[in-house]
């Protein structure tokens, strides 16, 4: 009679199935991944990018505060959403950018793309990349105006020389010379750790591409979006490139200049925006690569991946209601 007893099942509410991962937990494992990033630079472009990181950590962190106190909900920022999206926003912005541009941008991220909607959870952009975009529209001297790379070792408390990123300089070539011209001489090691023009989150490939990994590695993301983004690219780089190699740069220029790496580990792959089955994100991860790379090579604007990243967000619901796993017992129609 006592087996019995044991064997007697506990009624409960759900969730019936617990892990000890959390939002914090997280928020703050993507972080980590994203420092080795940011940390280059703050070599490459000095006490300038570090002035950008901290301006719009802290504006996001404060806005966060200020926002859920001022509508009734639990204050909450310790879980380090905030915290992330200042990151990656100051990852997406010249070094150089004035800093009243950084606290709008970090301003508008929290209150506009995030709290607005309802908070962590509710938000149907990335709200960095929302941010990002609203500044180049308003603003577009001061956000495509990018320093030539330094050390942190040289830097001067003078400006530093400005020129273009390496899209940029292939968008002016093909426009003056309808070839891809001095485009061609950029070094493929200097793309690889970052000694080139950019924001911060457009150098050094490598410490992306590591970061990513270690997600991938963690289970905090999975690889489906980053490997057919990047893929995508790729394929469609690489045909026009055979085509006319003098016109269209190849694969690798494309997969390491720009913000292709931080685009498709970071922020393409967040929970909220992005598709929740494996098959929708492949869907969502083509059409990111699909949309940035038709940018790139016809587009008048020389990077593609914050608009295409926003336009795939807009469709996640969709891709969610078609793409969707069968139920268990249920009858397809026609079956």
């Amino acid at each position: 009679m006592e087996k019995l007893e044991e064997l007697k099942l506990v009624v409960s509410s759900s969730p019936h199935v617990k892990s000890d991962e959390t939002i914090e937990k997280i928020m703050y494992t993507v972080i980590l991944a994203l420092l080795p990033a940011a940390g280059a630079g703050i070599y490459f472009f000095g006490i300038n990018a570090a002035t950008v990181i901290m301006l719009s950590i802290v504006t996001a962190v404060a806005c966060e505060a200020l926002m859920q106190k001022a509508m009734g909900r639990r204050i909450a920022v310790k879980d380090g959403s905030a915290l992330l999206t200042g990151l990656l926003l100051a990852m997406n912005l010249p070094s150089n950018a004035p800093w009243w541009l950084v606290i709008i941008g970090s301003a508008f991220a929290i209150i506009i793309g995030k709290q607005i909607f309802g908070g962590l959870g509710f938000n149907i952009f990335n709200p960095a990349l929302a941010a990002r975009v609203f500044l180049i529209i308003s603003w577009p001297v001061q956000m495509t105006t990018w320093p030539k790379p330094t050390t942190i070792f040289s830097k001067t408390l003078v400006d530093a020389v400005t020129g273009a990123t390496p899209l940029g300089l292939l968008k002016s070539e093909l426009l003056l010379k309808n070839n891809i011209g001095e485009a061609a001489n950029i070094s493929l090691i200097d793309m690889i750790v970052g000694n080139i023009g950019g924001s911060l989150g457009e150098v050094s490939a490598i410490l992306l591409l590591l970061g990513g990994i270690f997600l991938i590695y963690r289970s905090y993301i999975s690889w489906h979006i980053p490997v057919s983004f990047i893929g995508t690219v790729v394929i469609i780089s690489a045909i026009f490139w055979i085509i006319d190699p003098a016109r269209y740069a190849g694969p690798l220029f494309h997969v390491l200049t720009g913000g292709l790496m931080l685009g498709a580990f970071f922020m393409a792959t967040d929970y909220v925006t992005s598709p929740i089955t494996p098959k929708g994100m492949l869907i969502f991860g083509f059409g990111c690569g699909f949309i940035t790379i038709l940018i790139r090579l016809f587009g008048a604007y020389p990077e593609g991946v914050s608009f295409a990243i926003l336009l795939m967000n807009i469709v996640t619901p969709l891709i969610d209601k078609y793409v969707k796993p069968t139920l268990f017992g249920e009858v397809k129609k026609g079956a």
